[in-house]
């Protein structure tokens, strides 16, 4: 029983950021109607900003303090996420209103290749090392009910915790505040949206905003643990099984959908994978995904549209 639930807990905290990077999917597809291709890209692109400026501030500045350097980079890269809502929503998203999914989903496709590249342009091409303090050692729990406890990652915990506290709260904003209620209303009609007031280039920018703020957590917290690397992109992509299978249009949907990847890639690489060689991980979402697609096209917790005619 112990390793089952030492693997059980790896994958409910694995699952947690899977979700928090899931969020950004849903959140710019229920207000615009856009699946974001670009979410990956935006994670890694908000990565690069605060590993970069937290080396550059204590050099610019001239003081050798971590958490305040930290604390400057988190606003200066916030800033520029926002500069990128307020980019894409100008440049892009104004100019394609009432186009085509497949012209809005090229676009997005557009944006990820333009923040691969500028990225690497503006904040360099190399490994760098995000360092916010989370603890790397790992703890022991239960060790009265079984022999040697569960071994759990400090550094895994404190991530999950902050996850899941951004998803609270990223729920919380949706259901409570009068700007919340206007995403949700323009995610629900946009056209009647507009007749009652809602400015939709405003909430466009807002939503895109919330979305790049939790690229930005995810990718500090994915850049903690694994060094931010142009392999973050590929790694916040595997987030869209998690989309899938909770549904496009769902938040809850969204968490629930992470945790259960999260948990299921775990248990069949601990359990299943030795006996057929491995690598049940990479596959295993996606293949998940397509039994409960078979069954229910609009995911466990998406909306179910009926065309009348």
């Amino acid at each position: 029983m112990g390793p089952f639930l030492e693997t059980l807990f790896g994958g409910l905290m694995t699952g947690m950021l899977y979700s928090l990077v899931a969020l950004g999917f849903v959140l710019i597809f229920k207000a615009s109607g856009v699946f974001n291709f670009a979410q990956g890209a935006m994670v890694l692109f908000a990565a690069l900003a605060m590993a970069r400026f937290s080396e550059w501030f204590p050099a610019l500045l001239g003081f050798d303090n971590k958490l305040l350097a930290n604390l400057l980079a988190f606003g200066a890269a916030m800033l520029v996420m926002v500069a990128v809502a307020w980019l894409v929503e100008r440049l892009v998203l104004g100019k394609l209103v009432n186009q085509e999914g497949i012209t809005l989903l090229m676009a997005t496709l557009g944006i990820t290749y333009f923040l691969d590249g500028f990225g690497q342009t503006v904040f360099g091409s190399d490994i760098y090392k995000i360092d916010i303090g989370l603890p790397k050692d790992p703890i022991f729990l239960l060790e009265s009910t079984f022999p040697g406890g569960i071994l759990i990652n400090k550094e895994d915990l404190y991530a999950a915790l902050i996850a899941a506290t951004l998803v609270v709260a990223l729920s919380l904003f949706f259901q409570k505040t009068p700007t919340g209620r206007a995403l949700r209303a323009v995610a629900d009609d946009h056209q009647a949206a507009q007749s009652i007031g809602i400015p939709l280039s405003r909430v466009w920018v807002i939503v895109w905003s919330v979305a790049g703020f939790v690229a930005l957590v995810a990718g500090m917290i994915w850049g903690s643990k694994l060094g931010v690397q142009f392999s973050l992109s590929v790694l916040a992509l595997k987030a869209l099984p998690v989309v899938i299978l909770g549904g496009l249009t769902s938040i809850p949907g969204a968490i629930i959908g992470g945790l259960i990847l999260g948990v299921g890639e775990k248990l069949s690489e601990v359990f299943i994978g030795p006996m057929v060689g491995g690598g049940i991980e990479i596959w295993f979402g996606y293949v998940l995904v397509l039994f409960v697609l078979l069954v229910r096209p609009q995911g466990l917790f998406g909306e179910k549209i009926i065309d009348r005619v």
